[in-house]
């Protein structure tokens, strides 16, 4: 079964890039942020006039491909450029533009304002996110312009990008997980050099490209839409980033949703171990699946352990030889650990998860391969977004701490006994940041928010990639009267998007009607 160009779309957006690069969320509160000075450069900011006009073809970095298909009703998307401070302590000094798409509310709507959605990543494109999904907010643009954006960084917004096409074939076919001291040094040295193609190519811009500075930009955003208040929808990442908001702007939140909770409090290591976790839960639910379909399931295994020992031992098989992938590339045991990631991120791609590992079985390492390209932003043709770049860009500036190898490979006990296939993944990527040539900025991002609008908070209790335990997390941080919690006892990553009726109802009765659910309301 191969995978559509709008498949592989759907499956890098709203993810959070796991295996091969970036750092993971977490760690202790930071101090106070830094308060941006210069009230003259920022009335200019705020008093342009963004010149809205139909939307090109993504560029290389946003993903490629063609231009949005015009909305239900045919009304056309727009696009614009959003001119924002480079550094926001310094606002009168030099600029950057930050590409922006939207979706006028349908005619005769009672406009409420703005809807500013973040989907995810870090790294993901708003801007081909938004059209991606927009059968899916469709009942929303009955009162909101639906907005999106590429954040700093990312996409058309001053896109960081450290490796060409080539470079990152290679790059992305190491082994993750070394077994000797060889292969570390090798990944090592890998590490580095991506590092180091990172800092050439955004120079002086990449201090600058971390969540408390886009928090910025989306006020800025609020205040050039011409909104009173910010209404906004952030998935997985970008709850952390409308966390973030909504610590730095409290009295500037509308109607916001937070949806596949970052948790506020974990720290790196608890953050990675907890993803672990998750995506081995989401496995399970997988091999359990299989197991209950009986010889429907191509997978061998009448119980959830003879399945998961029959992919882990296939990955080990990878280890030790990679087998044919598409054209001169293979399938190696990071690749195809990248692709079974991705694929738990719904249920929907299940089947997906399924077939790619009974071809692997058989020596056709294809569409594993073409999974995990959808995870490191590969088109067809052989180009990459820079999803990849810009996660590691944002985490690790984000983020103080620095793990070693040696660092890591000590905690590696740890996560192996939390999942027995994603566990040295997720322990050796702690290192992820350790060669990063900028430092990072806090230990953790603080989200409380004393005096903001009520914040939805949706949790589902599957969820491989944002732990359902972060829910109640956020909830808490951002103070009483402010976090409303949500369950959705589910699948998959994200509750707004599953199809579930409850949560829809629940989500559009707040953001329609400023009537959230009571909190601790449950969907099934």
């Amino acid at each position: 079964m191969p995978i559509s160009a709008a498949q592989r779309a759907a499956l890098i957006t709203a993810t959070t890039v796991l295996l091969a690069a970036g750092c993971s969320d977490g760690g202790e509160n930071a101090g106070e942020p830094t308060k941006p000075s210069g009230s003259a450069g920022l009335s200019a900011l705020a008093a342009q006039k963004l010149v809205w006009s139909p939307c090109p073809a993504p560029s290389a970095a946003e993903g490629g491909g063609a231009a949005p298909s015009p909305l239900p009703g045919g009304a056309a998307w727009e696009c614009s450029f959003l001119q924002t401070p480079l550094d926001w302590s310094n606002p009168e000094g030099e600029t950057i533009e930050l590409a922006l798409i939207r979706a006028r509310a349908r005619a005769g709507a009672d406009r409420i304002g703005s809807l500013v959605f973040n989907f995810g990543g870090p790294g993901g494109s708003g801007v081909t996110g938004l059209p991606g999904f927009a059968n899916e907010y469709e009942s929303l643009r009955s009162r909101y312009d639906l907005v999106s954006f590429d954040p700093r960084g990312v996409g058309r917004s001053e896109p960081v990008e450290c490796a060409t096409d080539k470079e990152l074939d290679a790059y992305y076919a190491l082994d993750f997980t070394p077994d000797d001291a060889a292969e570390e040094r090798t990944l090592s040295d890998a590490q580095k050099k991506y590092a180091a193609g990172c800092e050439r190519d955004a120079g002086a811009a990449l201090p600058h490209v971390g969540t408390e500075n886009a928090a910025r930009d989306m006020d800025l955003m609020r205040q050039v839409l011409g909104d009173e208040k910010l209404h906004y929808f952030g998935i997985s990442y970008g709850t952390e980033l409308g966390g973030v908001y909504a610590h730095l702007f409290p009295e500037n939140v509308g109607r916001a949703v937070l949806d596949a909770v970052v948790d506020p409090d974990a720290g790196v290591e608890e953050g990675a171990l907890g993803q672990a976790k998750g995506f081995q839960l989401a496995l399970d639910n997988f091999a359990q699946d299989c197991v209950d379909r009986g010889d429907e399931c191509t997978l061998p295994g009448s119980s959830v352990a003879e399945v998961e020992s029959f992919i882990t031992d296939l990955l080990a098989s990878l280890d030790e030889e990679p087998i044919p992938g598409i054209g001169d590339r293979e399938l190696t045991q990071t690749q195809a650990t990248n692709g079974i990631a991705q694929t738990l991120y719904s249920k929907d791609y299940w089947p997906y998860l399924e077939q790619g590992l009974d071809a692997a079985d058989g020596g056709d390492g294809a569409l594993l391969l073409s999974l995990s390209d959808s995870m490191n932003g590969r088109g067809e043709n052989g180009t990459y977004s820079n999803i990849q770049a810009a996660n590691a860009a944002i985490n690790c500036v984000d983020f103080k701490e620095r793990y070693t190898l040696g660092q890591a490979k000590e905690r590696l006990g740890k996560f192996r006994e939390a999942s027995p296939v994603f566990g040295d993944f997720m322990g050796w990527a702690l290192a992820s940041c350790s060669q990063w040539p900028v430092p990072g900025t806090w230990e953790n991002p603080d989200v409380s928010a004393p005096g903001s609008a009520p914040i939805l908070v949706v949790g589902t209790t599957g969820d491989p990639a944002t732990p359902y335990e972060g829910t109640r997390a956020m909830v808490n941080a951002l103070g009483e009267g402010v976090g409303v919690e949500l369950t959705y006892e589910g699948e998959g990553h994200g509750a707004y998007n599953s199809g579930n009726a409850c949560v829809k109802k629940a989500v559009d009765a707040y953001l329609l009607a400023g009537k959230p659910p009571a909190s601790g309301t449950v969907c099934k």
